[in-house]
């Protein structure tokens, strides 16, 4: 071990070494290198369970300006952490300029355990990635500089990656929750809901706390249950719908018992909805495939067209797995697809109220694009509960 100018470090699988001024917390963690192409809600992106296991550079390079509050926190279950290893950045850590901030950021990562790295070439760290694809790597940092590129670089090396991971046990709520918080309003903040309409079971794979704000601004009671509940355990709760949330880690890891207990879900008849890794899990239930991409999709620009109205939406993505189209059975009809690299985005099932997106429409990109889905699932539920 050696000192150094710099107090952080990121080193690559290849042996690359990114140089620069360490932040948040002390110490190494090990994930496989993104990078998310958003301008704002960085801390709705280092709070989402979708990123655990991994370390996030983002290419917009004034990350934290606005500093940190409680109410843009995305991990939803207390007994869930995010799971995140680490974020890069170009430029250092600003004061707060936002009368919504609670925390500069700089002090927020260190008391969410998150490791960050300031002052490198996130353009060039960004090009390696769109080249080669998403690499294992390790973030260091140490306030006296003595870090241990040498470990580090043999860490690196050494982990498997994200393939065969099943992460979703690890984000996963410990136990049932009901959730009643409704969506964020000026002046307001958040409300509650008061008039439950459709009682929706939420299987949380990781989700996201305003795909779940979602759900009760429309009058959803929800019963919110850990990622290996089973089917029977599920409809004993005699639900209008089921929901299957977003999530992280490798959707074929965690179909080994997810894809059954959707299955089973299928046969019952009750509508189904699925976001991001839920939409991967119904894939895989319904017979498909899914495989890993190269740079996956990471931002909140992201162009997806809805086939069945000719529409496009600007939507936020968080995925580095896709549904390989190809392997789409007889009956499931592909719905949407990335005007980026024309990968599948969506799914329906014919006769059946089932369908699911791989993109978030919850986050509010375009703002307000693809709200409509959380419409077309309340209006499945009605429409089954209707004699």
């Amino acid at each position: 071990m050696t000192k150094s100018p710099a107090t952080g470090a990121l080193i690559l699988s290849d042996g690359t070494v990114f140089f620069g001024c360490g932040l948040g917390a002390s110490g190494m963690a090990v994930g496989e290198v993104c990078f998310n192409t958003a301008m704002t809600g960085y801390q709705e992106i280092l709070t989402d369970p979708s990123y655990a296991g991994q370390i996030i550079t983002f290419t917009f390079p004034h990350i934290g300006n606005v500093g940190a509050n409680p109410q843009d926190a995305e991990t939803a279950s207390p007994a869930a952490k995010s799971g995140l290893r680490g974020v890069v950045m170009r430029e250092s850590v600003t004061p707060p300029a936002s009368f919504r901030a609670k925390t500069p950021f700089d002090e927020w990562l260190m008391r969410s355990n998150i490791i960050g790295l300031s002052g490198i070439d996130t353009r060039a760290l960004t090009q390696a990635i769109r080249e080669t694809g998403m690499p294992s790597g390790v973030i260091a940092h140490d306030p006296e500089g003595a870090l241990d590129i040498d470990a580090a670089r043999a860490q690196a090396k050494s982990w498997p990656g994200l393939e065969g991971m099943d992460l979703a046990r690890e984000v996963t709520c410990a136990r049932s929750y009901a959730s009643d918080e409704t969506c964020w309003e000026w002046s307001r903040g958040f409300g509650k809901m008061q008039s439950p309409v459709r009682h929706v079971v939420v299987v949380d794979f990781g989700v996201k706390k305003n795909i779940l704000r979602c759900l009760a601004q429309r009058g959803c009671k929800l019963t919110v249950v850990p990622a290996a509940t089973s089917a029977e355990d599920i409809l004993a709760h005699r639900p209008d719908g089921v929901f299957l949330s977003n999530g992280p880690g490798d959707p074929a890891a965690t179909g080994t018992y997810a894809a059954p207990t959707v299955k089973a879900l299928l046969a019952s008849g009750v509508p189904l909805f699925g976001i991001c890794l839920g939409h991967q899990i119904l894939s895989l239930a319904l017979g498909a495939t899914t495989t890993k991409m190269l740079q996956g999709h990471h931002g909140a620009n992201h162009p997806v067209k809805d086939l069945t109205t000719g529409k496009v939406e600007i939507v936020s993505m968080n995925h580095g797995f896709t549904v390989t189209r190809d392997s789409l059975p007889k009956g499931v009809v592909e719905t949407h697809v990335s005007l980026f690299d024309g990968t599948n985005c969506g799914i329906a099932v014919k006769g059946k109220p089932v369908f699911s997106v791989q993109y978030h429409p919850e986050a509010s990109p375009g703002p307000q694009d693809s709200a409509y889905l959380f419409e077309r699932f309340m209006d499945l539920m009605k429409e089954k509960k209707t004699p």
